[in-house]
């Protein structure tokens, strides 16, 4: 893949405004970057092997083309529970992979130099804390953690190991988004006022979402007097309160505030996190937040309703999110809404594969060509063609390539400190009943 420089705003709209197709190579990395030992075999150590975790193994054992990461190797899994640790192996591509049921023994593998941690949100902060310690590298799964004090110490850890750490959201691997993000600081749109993102789900009821069994789409329910064998439940549980083996907050640990963030964790973080990557304006000043459990009344804690707005005072932006987990279509893409014009995604944010740009018949900017007619409000008058764009890196691709560069990737841990800075907001403002806002001097929700 060359590395190519993206287009200017002059040459975007004299391609793009004559109705022809965009094409463009946006970001910075080439494929593959240099490396001090471009031969030497990179160590990997899964740590979870559940839904997401299972899918992570694929990538980097190179059993998904999309990757094909040359140079790594599965060396090690660790799962609490036989059956996940046992996909593990069976994945690893590797059949003399080490196993584990203590990640602390995982880290303690001298032929381990690289981990990749997808468990519950719980296990984030120490899990991550211990494998900078230990002078591993790391990827993790989004949410990044659950409060601020653990965000602050994870960041620290991170920064004083010096080690390379990507949090996983794969929407910013969107050639489409990093070129949005260029227009948008071109001033194709005009000052961006309003941003609107959203995530609705919906299936039938007795299948709700999060509470499937070892799959997205695995309902049936294993054999409880089974898990209880194949389970180190005490370690599991780590530091959260104590109780009996339950199914529902093993399986479906999403639907309870133990565990992780409920929404935020999940769908917010992923939209909100694109939005940064376009925008970049950090921790939004306040948040205000609702939430309800209207249909979804299966024991879990958390809502299935969740409705966020935040406030970035210095640009004077508003972005808003809004979800419900009883209802689809139509989707709410990232929609970026300026004072001339609104560059409004295709799909949810990693499934962004193109834009459009529609002018407004208040603009000051493109006045004279709506006099025309060259360009019709409320009708796109710019597009992007991914079909003529090559690809970026994928995520973890990206994460691989620093490791050996020694860079920082796209979702580095100051990254991941706004993100979960921001998912958490909402979930204060929501238990707290107010509007709450970001101290910035002290990095605290007050």
């Amino acid at each position: 893949m060359k590395n190519q420089k993206p287009v200017s705003r002059r040459e975007f709209l004299e391609t793009t405004g004559k109705g022809a197709a965009m094409a463009v190579l946006a970001g910075n990395a080439p494929a593959v970057l240099g490396a001090k030992s471009p031969n030497e075999t990179i160590g990997v150590g899964h740590i979870g092997l559940g839904v997401r975790g299972g899918d992570l193994i694929r990538q980097v054992a190179g059993t998904k083309q999309r990757d094909n990461i040359e140079g790594a190797k599965v060396v090690a899994v660790c799962d609490v529970y036989k059956p996940h640790l046992q996909k593990g192996v069976e994945r690893s591509n590797n059949p003399s992979v080490r196993t584990y049921g203590d990640y602390q023994e995982l880290l303690a593998d001298k032929g381990v130099d690289v981990v990749v941690i997808a468990v519950p949100d719980h296990w984030h902060a120490k899990m991550l804390i211990d494998a900078a310690n230990a002078g591993k590298d790391v990827y993790i799964e989004k949410g990044w953690t659950r409060t601020i004090a653990e965000a602050k110490a994870m960041r620290a850890a991170v920064k004083k190991n010096n080690i390379v750490m990507q949090l996983g959201h794969q929407a910013r691997e969107k050639t489409a988004g990093a070129q949005a993000a260029q227009l948008i600081k071109d001033g194709v749109i005009g000052p961006v006022t309003l941003v609107r993102t959203g995530r609705f789900e919906n299936r039938p009821l007795g299948r709700n979402i999060w509470s499937w069994y070892g799959g997205y789409n695995e309902y049936t329910r294993p054999d409880p007097a089974q898990v209880v064998r194949d389970v180190d439940w005490k370690r599991w549980l780590g530091a959260t309160p104590d109780r009996p083996f339950d199914m529902d907050r093993f399986w479906h640990w999403r639907c309870f505030w133990d565990y992780g963030t409920g929404i935020a964790g999940d769908m917010l973080s992923h939209e909100i996190d694109f939005v940064q990557a376009v925008l970049g304006y950090g921790i939004p000043d306040t948040c205000v937040g609702v939430g309800q459990l209207g249909l979804l009344n299966d024991g879990r804690e958390v809502p299935d309703t969740w409705n966020t707005v935040y406030e970035y005072k210095k640009q004077g932006c508003t972005v808003t999110f809004v979800c419900s987990l009883n209802t689809r279509e139509p989707l709410q893409p990232p929609e970026f809404r300026g004072k001339d014009a609104t560059l409004r995604c295709d799909g949810i944010a990693q499934d962004v594969a193109n834009f459009d740009v529609t002018g407004d018949s208040g603009s000051g900017k493109y006045a004279a060509q709506i006099e025309k007619g060259d360009i019709q409000p409320g009708k796109p008058f710019l597009k992007f063609d991914p079909k003529k764009t090559p690809e970026l890196p994928s995520h973890m691709q990206d994460f691989f390539n620093c490791i050996r560069s020694r860079q920082k990737p796209r979702c580095n841990v100051d990254e991941a400190f706004i993100e979960a800075a921001t998912l958490i907001m909402s979930v204060e403002a929501y238990k707290q009943e107010r509007k709450v806002r970001w101290d910035r001097a002290k990095e605290e929700i007050v």
